[in-house]
């Protein structure tokens, strides 16, 4: 009897990093694959986490979910400019943890790591497994922290904080201002949080064998090339071959009753409502005086709006307390304001969605551009920043909410910016790019497509690895 492939699973302890795993686990599970996942304590970053864990758990049966076991006195995850230092600890003590539960399966095909775990690469190799790296963000985010440790050494400057807004040059990408790095970055370099994330990305080039990346090559031709080119590195480092399988999109773990936000968009007309959304797990909350803002802007842009809204501190929004005096009221007829969340991709591909104010989040990012809405950008934290030059940029698929960077957006710069997406020539020449990369989205998954080949080179890579098979229970 043939034995089945395994792939394992090894997702980080974040929404936005464990949502695309799980969907690339439905690509494999497509391809014939067995699938296990291993976790570390999903329980360990916040009950978001945990509940869509548990949500996907349920969607997915096929799936195998196995929580590693506990190790004694984890350490706890430190919000702010700590997070990275205690979250590398934390991954790093599950090492043995993974060790013991990849060698209870007879054989394993390939392990792959989310770009926050690469120490687990450490594991994959005494086992003589073949490991790859997901990288749950673009293509140029990939070439840019590639080549980030190097570039002070070559005379860039004495910090990247010191550089200020002055340009990074980096092979195959545009400038990037020192200031637009995230934000581990741009601590002081004697720091525990700077050293931790420098060495992380110097790692990058040793991810295994293989890095998967959750884009497709039309949309980021440049950085892709560049990824390719052995200019990227210094002489002497070699980045792995890097797969474009994106975009992974589908849902997973989603509740089964529609959301009430939806019936209310089926009465709008086509492309008439501005989505405004800034991400899963409210870590960078808005401001009071900034969600008056807002919603001054939209109460005079005139303009249909779905506004989800988080409380500055992420507690239950009251928002007759947060808003303007009246205005729910004033904008009842055209507005709808959800509470904390809302079902972002189904939103987004609904006709009546005409606009997407977004974080700048990869995967927000990707469902804007397949769903073919034209987005306002409004970055917030970590790759976000970065994300917004090569989407007003190079890719043409969004224009920027000016003030961001003063940590506060003007609600005339709301309604300006609005009005231009929704009524201007320039807003209809903008929905037609997005458009266009909507087309060529779906075209790379299709037969003879760029990511449905990269994913097939991938899968044959993997089986050209193997090792002869161990002796084991399974799992």
């Amino acid at each position: 009897m043939q034995m089945e492939k395994t792939v394992v699973l090894y997702p980080g302890l974040a929404v936005s990093h464990f949502v695309p795993m799980m969907r690339l686990a439905g690509a494999l599970i497509e391809h014939g694959y067995a699938v296990s996942v291993a976790l570390i304590d999903p329980t360990a970053p916040d009950a978001t986490f945990s509940a869509v864990v548990a949500s996907t758990a349920a969607s997915m049966p096929s799936v195998r979910f196995h929580t590693l076991p506990l190790v004694e006195d984890p350490p706890t995850l430190i919000p702010g400019a700590q997070f990275i230092v205690s979250y590398f600890d934390l991954v790093h003590r599950y090492n043995d943890r993974l060790h013991d539960f990849l060698g209870s399966f007879t054989r394993v095909h390939a392990v792959v790591v989310d770009s926050m775990s690469a120490t687990a690469f450490g594991v994959t190799k005494r086992l003589g497994i073949p490991g790859y790296l997901l990288f749950t963000s673009s293509a140029a985010s990939l070439a840019a922290f590639a080549q980030l440790p190097y570039v002070l050494a070559e005379g860039g400057g004495t910090s990247f904080k010191e550089l200020g807004d002055t340009p990074v040059e980096l092979f195959g990408l545009p400038p990037i201002p020192a200031s637009h790095l995230f934000g581990e970055l741009l601590e002081d370099p004697e720091s525990d949080t700077y050293k931790s994330t420098m060495a992380v990305l110097s790692r990058i080039p040793d991810s295994g064998d293989g890095i998967l990346v959750n884009t497709f090559e039309s949309l980021e031709a440049r950085a892709v090339a560049a990824l390719g080119d052995p200019r990227c590195l210094p002489a002497g480092r070699v980045m792995p071959p890097v797969y474009c399988l994106g975009p992974f999109l589908g849902g997973i773990g989603e509740p089964k009753e529609r959301h009430d936000c939806l019936a209310w968009l089926d009465v709008q007309p086509d492309r008439s409502v501005v989505l405004l959304c800034f991400g899963s797990t409210g870590v960078a909350n808005h401001s009071e005086e900034q969600l008056r803002e807002i919603a001054a802007g939209l109460e005079n842009s005139g303009h249909r709006f779905l506004w989800v809204v988080r409380a500055p501190h992420g507690d239950d929004p009251d928002l007759d307390a947060l808003l303007p005096d009246g205005f729910l009221n004033r904008t009842g007829g055209r507005g709808l304001v959800v509470k904390q969340w809302a079902p972002q991709a189904e939103v987004l591909r609904h006709s009546a969605t005409g606009a997407f104010v977004t974080h700048c989040g990869w995967n927000s990012v990707l469902e804007g551009v397949t769903a073919g809405v034209p987005m306002l950008c409004w970055p917030l934290h970590s790759e976000q920043k970065m994300n917004r030059l090569h989407m007003v940029g190079e890719m043409g698929v969004a224009m920027e909410m000016v003030g961001w960077q003063q940590g506060l957006v003007q609600a005339g710069e709301v309604e300006r910016k609005v009005r231009l997406v929704m009524e201007s020539e320039e807003g209809g020449k903008l929905g037609a790019r997005v458009a266009a990369h909507k087309e060529a989205a779906a075209a790379a998954w299709d037969d003879g497509g760029s990511s449905r080949a990269a994913f097939a080179r991938f899968l044959s890579d993997v089986e050209g690895r193997q090792a002869p098979a161990r002796t084991g229970e399974g799992a």
